[in-house]
Parts: C-alpha cells; sequence; structure tokens
C-alpha cells in the first residue's frame, strides 16, 4: 500500500481503490484518451472531498472531478486519483416545485431529476442525449446543453447556486454578485473588463474556455455562471441548486424532409422566429432506415409544445407551413415520437461505425457556428473532409449552429494520428472563420483546449491561466485541461493496444476478424449504465442490480481494453480481475442490440472464458452445466429420470449434489421429463399433415425438461397445415428430408449416429472447442435439410439465437453454418411465413410476461406480437431479463443477482397482472425463474394456443 492509499484510507469515509480493476475501469471516458489513474475514491459527502483534497495537496496529487464517464474530450480522465461521485454523492437533497428550484449532488444523473419534478409539471431544462446516465455535475463541467437549449438554454441558465470546494480546503457559495469569489478574482476581471467585452463570441453555444465574460457587472457578475464548464479545474462541486422549468403538457413533433443536409441547415434558423422546443437535424447518412421519414435527404426534427394536443398540434402544422419542405410529417402520438428520438439519441454511437463498418471517433464532435451560417459552414466542413480524405456523418442541434460528427480518423498509425492534428487545425481555423466556438456542448478536454488561441487569441488565453491560478494556484485541479493543455495527439487509448490481430475462436465478422478492434466498439456512450429499462429494452441487467462499473458492459470492455494493453491488467487472458467482472455477466445479448455500437459482451467473455481455462480445470459449473445435454441424453437412454427426480428431492442428497456441482444452494434441481419429446415423436406415427415441410429443432430443454412445449408445437404447427418433421440422427448416403424415423439397414450400417445441438451450454462456459466439435457434428447431420428449403424451426430463444449467430461466428469457416443459421425461424415467424392465411383460435385473455433477452437481442419479436394480438391475447410483456439466463443463475454465488434481475420487471409484471392473465414465457429459463421465485407456470405461447385447440 502506497504513503497515498494509507493516507486517503485513513481520512475517507468511502471507498477507496488504488487496485487494478478500480484503475482500469476509470482509465477513459468517451474520448479518443485514456489515462491511467493512481486510484479512485467514491466521496460520502463534502467532507470526504475536502479531505481527498486536503491528501492530495499534502502529497502534490491531481485530482479530477468524474460523473457518468461520458465526456467526450478527455476531461474525465487523469493520472492522479479519480473522485466518483456516482456510488454516493448522486442524491436529489430537495424539490421546491413553488420557487421552482431543486438541490442536487453532484452524482445524480439527470433522469433522477427529471422524474421527480414530473409530476409537478417541471423538468431541467438541458437535456444530452446521455440523459439516463450523465450526472448534473458532469452536466455543470460541460456546461451541457442537450436538444431543448433553443428554448431553454444551456446549464449555465440553469444554475442559481453552487457549493464548491477549492484545491486548497476553502468552502465556497458561488452566485450572482460576486457571490463566492475567491479572492482575487474581482480584481482580475476589473482588469480585463475590455478584453472580455470585446473577446468573447455572441454565440447561443459557446462552451470553449472560462466564461469569464458572466462576472462582468452588466452580466450580473454570477460566478456560478462562470464556473459553468470549467471542466473541473477552478474547484470540486459537491451541491447545486439549480433552476426547473415548465414542462409543456402536450408536444407535437414535425419532421421535415429536406433535398440535402445543407438545405435543412440554412432552413433552422428561420424557424427559430416560431419558439419551437427543439430543431434537430440529420442527413441520410446517419439514418439506418429512412421507413416513416418524410421523403428526403436530409431532416429537421422540430418540436412544439402546447397546455394541448390539438394545441401543440396546431404549432407543429405552422412550422410546416412556415418551412420550404420537400416532404413533412407531423407525429403526435408520444410512442411515435420516442421512436424517433430514439434514433437521434442513439446517433452518437451509431455514428461510431460508418455504413461500411468501418470505425469512426470523436474529436470535433460539437463545434457551433452562428445558426445563420450553419448552412455554409456544413458545405466547407464536408470540402474539408474530402481533402483529408476522411469521412464523417454530421448531425445534432441545427437550431443552434451545433453540429456533432464522429469521423473515421485513423488512430492507430503515426500517419494517421499525423493527419488528424493537421485537420484539427485546419478545422479549428475554418470554425473561427466562421465566427464559431471550438466546442459547442461537450467542453474542450484535451481534445482541443490546445487550439483555443485560434479562437480567442494569446492574451485571453493567458488571462485563462490567470484565471485558473486565482483558482487553483497549485494546478492541483484536472492539470491539462483547458490551461497549459496536454497536445491533442497525445494520451489516444488506442496507442496501447496490440497492432496485430489476437488469436481468437470467434471470427467477428463485423470487426474483420480482430478481436481488439471489437474491444475498441465500446467508446464510452455508457447506455449500459442507465439504471431502468425502457420498452423492451434489456442491456444492462447486471449493472442495474449491482450498481457497479464493473458490472456494465462499458467497464468490462474498458477491462478487456485494458488486458490487451497489458498495463494495468497485466496477465492477460490469465487476469483474476477480468474474469471477475465477467463473472456477473449473464450473456443476455442485450448488448447486441440495445448498445449503439453493437458491443456483444456475450460473445466477448465466452472468447475470455475459452482462453482463461485453457489447459486449466474449470469451475465444477462447467463440468455440470456446460455438458448438460450429454448429461440429459445419458440419463435418457438409461431411463432414469424417475430415479434422479426421487434422488433430487431429498434435501441432503440434493445439497451435497449441488455442493460439489458448483450449483447454488438456492436452487431446486428441475426434474427430468418422464419421456423425452424425441420417445413421444416417434411412438405417435406418421405426420399428421401433408403440407409444407418444417423441421422441428428438438433443443435439449424441450426434448428432456419441457416436451410438452414440443407436442404443443407439433399440433399448432400440424393444424396450420405444415407438415412438421425431426432433424436426422443419422447422417445417410442417400439425400433427402429426413426426420429422424431412418431404418434403412444400410443407412444403418454406413451412417453417423447423433442428435443435433446448437452447442449453447458450451459457449456460454467458453468450452469454444467442444462447442465447435458439437456444432460441426449438428452440420453433417444437417446436410440433408440443407439441401431443401425447409425452415429450421426452434421453440427456445436462446438455442435459436446460438444458431443465428454464434454458430456461424464461431464456424466462421464453414459455409454451412451460414446457411443452417438463415434457416432459422421462431415458432411464430414459421406460422407467419409459411402458413399465412392460418388464423390462431382466439385466446381473449391478457398476458403478462417477458420477452426473451436472446428473442430482442437477437431474434427480434415482432412476429411473435402479431401472434399474440391475432389471438386475442393483449398487453406488452415487460422488457429486461429474468435472471436465470441458462447457466448464470444456477451458479454458486449468482443467485442474489439473478433474482434482483426478476424482481426489476418480470416479477411486478406478474404480480400485478389481471386476473386470469395468461403468463408466457417461451424461454426455459424464464419458466423455472417464474416457478422458482413466484411459484408461477409460465406457458410457451405455442401451449397456449394447443391449449385452445384442444378444446375447440
Amino acid at each position: 500500500m502506497t504513503d497515498l492509499e494509507a493516507a486517503l484510507r485513513r481520512a475517507v469515509g468511502g471507498e477507496v481503490g488504488f487496485d487494478v480493476t478500480s484503475r482500469a475501469l476509470t482509465t477513459m471516458d468517451a474520448s479518443n484518451y485514456r489515462r491511467v489513474p493512481l486510484g479512485v475514491v467514491a466521496p460520502r459527502d463534502a467532507d470526504d472531498v475536502a479531505a481527498v483534497l486536503e491528501v492530495c495537496r499534502a502529497h502534490g496529487t491531481p485530482v479530477v472531478a468524474r460523473g457518468g464517464g461520458t465526456s467526450i474530450a478527455g476531461q474525465a480522465t487523469g493520472t492522479g486519483v479519480v473522485l466518483d461521485f456516482t456510488r454516493h454523492m448522486n442524491r436529489l437533497i430537495d424539490l421546491d416545485p413553488g420557487t421552482r428550484t431543486a438541490v442536487v449532488q453532484p452524482g445524480l444523473v439527470l433522469d433522477r431529476l427529471q422524474e421527480a419534478a414530473a409530476p409537478h409539471g417541471l423538468r431541467f431544462g438541458p437535456d444530452p442525449s446521455t440523459h439516463s446516465r450523465c450526472t448534473l455535475g458532469g452536466m455543470i463541467g460541460n456546461n451541457s446543453c442537450g436538444s431543448h437549449s433553443v428554448a431553454w438554454g444551456t446549464t449555465a441558465d440553469s444554475v442559481r447556486e453552487l457549493s464548491v470546494l477549492t484545491a486548497r480546503g476553502r468552502s465556497l457559495r458561488l452566485g450572482p454578485d460576486w457571490a463566492g469569489a475567491p479572492p482575487g478574482l474581482r480584481e482580475l476581471v476589473s482588469g480585463e473588463a475590455a478584453r472580455l467585452r470585446t473577446g468573447f463570441p455572441d454565440l447561443p453555444r459557446r462552451i470553449s474556455g472560462y466564461a469569464l465574460d458572466a462576472l462582468l457587472p452588466e452580466r450580473g457578475a454570477d460566478v456560478a455562471r462562470s464556473f459553468c464548464g470549467s471542466e473541473g479545474t477552478l474547484g470540486v462541486l459537491t451541491e447545486a441548486v439549480v433552476r426547473l422549468v415548465e414542462s409543456p403538457r402536450a408536444r407535437a413533433l414535425a419532421v421535415l424532409g429536406y433535398a440535402d443536409e445543407a438545405g435543412a441547415a440554412e432552413a433552422a434558423a428561420g424557424l427559430l422566429p416560431l419558439a419551437p422546443l427543439t430543431v434537430e437535424g440529420m442527413a441520410v447518412d446517419l439514418v439506418p432506415s429512412t421507413r416513416g421519414l418524410p421523403r428526403g435527404g436530409a431532416w429537421l426534427f422540430v418540436e412544439t409544445g402546447g397546455d394541448s394536443p390539438a394545441q401543440a398540434r396546431a404549432r407543429a402544422e405552422a412550422v410546416v407551413r412556415a418551412a420550404d419542405v420537400v416532404d413533412a410529417l407531423v407525429v403526435t402520438d408520444p410512442a411515435g415520437q420516442r421512436r424517433l428520438w430514439g434514433v437521434r439519441e442513439d446517433a452518437s454511437g451509431t455514428a461510431t461505425r460508418m455504413p461500411d463498418g468501418s470505425e469512426a471517433w470523436p474529436g470535433w464532435e460539437d463545434c457551433a457556428v452562428p445558426p445563420a451560417r450553419l448552412g455554409a459552414y456544413l458545405r466547407d466542413f464536408r470540402a474539408l473532409l474530402t481533402a483529408h480524405g476522411l469521412r464523417g456523418t454530421p448531425y445534432g442541434h441545427f437550431g443552434d449552429g451545433c453540429i456533432h460528427v464522429r469521423i473515421d480518423f485513423d488512430l492507430m498509425t503515426d500517419a494517421g494520428v499525423a493527419r488528424f492534428r493537421r485537420f484539427s487545425e485546419e478545422l479549428a481555423d475554418l470554425v473561427v472563420a466562421h465566427g464559431g466556438s471550438l466546442s459547442g456542448e461537450h467542453g474542450d478536454g484535451q481534445a482541443r483546449a490546445e487550439l483555443l488561441p485560434r479562437m480567442y487569441g494569446e492574451e485571453t488565453v493567458a488571462l485563462f491561466a490567470r484565471a485558473k491560478g486565482v483558482w487553483d494556484p497549485d494546478d492541483l485541479l484536472n492539470p491539462g485541461m483547458l490551461v497549459r493543455p496536454a497536445p491533442l495527439d497525445t494520451d489516444l487509448r488506442f496507442s496501447v493496444l496490440p497492432r496485430e490481430p489476437v488469436d481468437v475462436a470467434f471470427g467477428y465478422p463485423a470487426d474483420g476478424g480482430d478481436f481488439s478492434a471489437a474491444v475498441r466498439r465500446c467508446v464510452g456512450v455508457a447506455k449500459c449504465r442507465t439504471t431502468s429499462v425502457t420498452g423492451s429494452g434489456v442491456m444492462c441487467p447486471s449493472f442495474r442490480a449491482t450498481g457497479d462499473e464493473a458490472h456494465s458492459t462499458r467497464g468490462r470492455a474498458r477491462l478487456l481494453h485494458e488486458m490487451l494493453a497489458g498495463e494495468v491488467v497485466t496477465d492477460g487472458w490469465r487476469s483474476t480481475e477480468v474474469r471477475d467482472a465477467l463473472d456477473l455477466c449473464l450473456s443476455c445479448k442485450g448488448c447486441r442490440s440495445d448498445c449503439p455500437v453493437e458491443v456483444d459482451m456475450a460473445t466477448y467473455k465466452a472468447e475470455f472464458l475459452h482462453h482463461h481455462y485453457a489447459g486449466r480445470r474449470r469451475p465444477a459449473a462447467h463440468y455440470t452445466m456446460g455438458w448438460l445435454p450429454v448429461w440429459l441424453r445419458w440419463a435418457a437412454r438409461a431411463r432414469v429420470a424417475p430415479v434422479v427426480n426421487a434422488l433430487a428431492s431429498v434435501r441432503p442428497l440434493a445439497a451435497v449434489a449441488k455442493r460439489l456441482g458448483g450449483i447454488a444452494g438456492e436452487r431446486d434441481v428441475p426434474r427430468l421429463a418422464g419421456e423425452t419429446f424425441s420417445r413421444w415423436w416417434r411412438g405417435r406415427g406418421v405426420p399428421r399433415a401433408e403440407g409444407e415441410p418444417v423441421v422441428l429443432w428438438p433443443d435439449t430443454f424441450t426434448e428432456h425438461l419441457s416436451p410438452s412445449v414440443g407436442r404443443a408445437a407439433v399440433r399448432v404447427l400440424e393444424a396450420a397445415g405444415l407438415r412438421v418433421v425431426l432433424p436426422p440422427t443419422l447422417r445417410p448416403r442417400g439425400r433427402g428430408l429426413a426426420d429422424g424415423r431412418t431404418r434403412s439397414a444400410t443407412a444403418l450400417l454406413t451412417a453417423r449416429r447423433g442428435r443435433v445441438c446448437c452447442g449453447l451450454t458450451y459457449v456460454s462456459t467458453g468450452q469454444l472447442d467442444r462447442a465447435r466439435a458439437v456444432m460441426r457434428r449438428t452440420l453433417d447431420l444437417m446436410e440433408p435439410v440443407l439441401e431443401t428449403s425447409a425452415p429450421v424451426v426452434v421453440l427456445e430463444p436462446s438455442c435459436a439465437a446460438a444458431l443465428r449467430t454464434d454458430l456461424p461466428e464461431l464456424l466462421h469457416d464453414d459455409p454451412r453454418a451460414a446457411r443452417l443459421a438463415a434457416r432459422v425461424v421462431t415458432f411464430a415467424q414459421a406460422l407467419e411465413r409459411h402458413a399465412p392465411d392460418w388464423r390462431p383460435p382466439a385466446v381473449g385473455l391478457p398476458a403478462v410476461g417477458q420477452t426473451h433477452c436472446h428473442q430482442h437481442a437477437v431474434l427480434g419479436d415482432a412476429a411473435e406480437r402479431r401472434l399474440r394480438e391475432a389471438a386475442g391475447l393483449t398487453g406488452d410483456l415487460a422488457g429486461g431479463c429474468c435472471g436465470l439466463a441458462g447457466n448464470f443463475g444456477f451458479e454458486d454465488g449468482h443467485y442474489e443477482v439473478s433474482a434482483a434481475c426478476a424482481e426489476e420487471q418480470l416479477l411486478p409484471a406478474v404480480r400485478e397482472a389481471p386476473e386470469g392473465a395468461v403468463v408466457l414465457a417461451d424461454g426455459f429459463s424464464c419458466r423455472t425463474q417464474l416457478e422458482h421465485l413466484a411459484g408461477v407456470r409460465g406457458r410457451h405461447l405455442a401451449e397456449v394456443l394447443a391449449e385452445r385447440l384442444e378444446g375447440a
């Protein structure tokens, strides 16, 4: 333990982390930069903050204040001690509807404030796209804005008072009329008043530099306002009094289509006199699909408000009439508006990948120019990109002249970094030529601070340094930002990664087979750190259960990044820190769909476990649950299911077996079916229908644990006129669609016997060599099927997802894998595509439950929703994850997190279900979790429909 760490542990009541994991998690924010801190402190209160400052001052150690870590210019990284305010100092202390103010701690997430203010008809005005995870402290540090700044301004416009500690431990209460000003600040401003009146561009989005002009007497000498945007370089915020605004009772969204981006940009300023709430813009190169959008090559999203829906709509229609558009659409439906805004909010991640899959990066994310100059600026900006051979997809706050963009810089080679510098310098000059600000929302950080003299001149930048000296004479707080900045092309986070591809098992087709590129996908926008799920979302259940960054998708990606870098995490694939962080990953695959850049932590976890345990003894659960298909097949062949079930019901025996098998003691061992699905199939005789053939996949869970699901599916599929067959169990020399009944003597002598398996349990436990062997055997068996056009119907969503994604990505060298993956359909998809004229029996009941996480992430549930609607099953299923997630919830040490995940949405939805509601759960894990934790029997949709068929 270092002297610094020991001193902090003695002085601070909150957590002090100088361990590998704590440091690795905070090496980066959402920028291109990386700095390795000495340690991380999570203060419990302002006294803890003061103690940290005192200890660090005595040791000459820098201090960096950090909120949600979503800054894109590098200002939330540092080499000293990082203060993490999200763990404890995250409370809403008071909210006064009468005065329309709130008292907040710096670690409070913006959405929590909005939720508390909403019942009073109030809200905090600024709303960055990261509103579900950014903190008020970070917003104040960066002077954040968001899409509604045309109506409600920047964070500085919403701040009334700030409680701040200086680096030397002085407690200040900042406000107007010089309130809380440190000694010397007033004299500094008085001596430079002329420069402050003339040297700052008059822009709605001027965030660059220090807002020293807010200290002019005609502007109220507002020290709190001047502090906003100082990026943690002047003092450490411990509490804030913020203003709230009245939220419109109703909103409408006018989506205006223009021929191109420049046309949309030129039109934006002309709409401001109509007092819209937002004027956002994006071009077609950012939108994955134009479905639902009006015709055009670029769009303005103009939101209007009113006291009633009719008034909001009338204002939106007035916007349409005033705009010279190619096409337009007015959306008043809240769900429709949320869907469209979701495209915009995900843009910060979506733009990180170019349409061809190549990488693009921040660094010039939010320059701002006068709104009237935006069209001309964008044309010049596009020309500059072309001149440097670069590509980017601009979007953002057109009404404020602020543009976001990610650019495909090559930050991996010396030549690419040199071009990054040249482009940055020329773009800074271009922005200044248009009368703009280098930063219009996210601050300067390291990305732009070096270029501030081009915007302000050397004398004004020198004045910034003098102001920093007044507040922080020891340069203790976030050094290298804003004043005496580090060069913009140093400390790049990519420089530490290996230059040659790492030897891996999966193919990573979207990343050129490069595991480093896959890990680089995480840019830090931290959508995985949201504390609640909206709609059908899933990511990231373990973070919501623990609140620990290490158990977020971003945190795990950071640890993998540091593992590849080898500086903080030094033992590579053998790292216990990475293993422990991945241990609580449920492999739900939610990040594959919900992360804007499609980080796939389930695959990365399987890859890591494969290497981590190579040549070593594995945890017992990997042998018991990883090899579950083998054990269940042996039990079926020996016909010992009744014996196994009897032994499992004897508690002492079950307890010993669970302890030896690495299974959570709180779990009951699932009962084996007395008759497997395949045995039932063989005993039922010839198929009952002669229609189009469909191959029903007998997954391990349906085969051995829930054969009733398989039987029900057969009945429904046959009722729909489809001919159900099973996959071959022999690979004969002859061709044709086998169905598990091959009896030819020649075939028996020459064929290879076996059962198909998706390999899911081996993949989830990282036994990838075994998974590949199982998958190749499956492909051998399925070859006759692949020579037909028959679809493969998979009832278990996790198995369907494994066949769709894990199979082709793990066997990327076998073309049969992609062919089989393309054939896989869900039960509902099979009925919709191959029996389109069939109508399900009327159920006419409300339905509750949860969309399977793999269904949501990989397969989509549109067909399931339509089938439920056709059957009269009303209501939407919950999002999130059930928490059992295959082997995860059964493994020893996971029960608490597993149960917490279920309590988030699934169990409350079931408890609050109306009388007579059908509890739907297509996944075996979901049904098991419901039975274990709620004593409720969930049913597959096939079972519900089959039951009605039988009653007809």
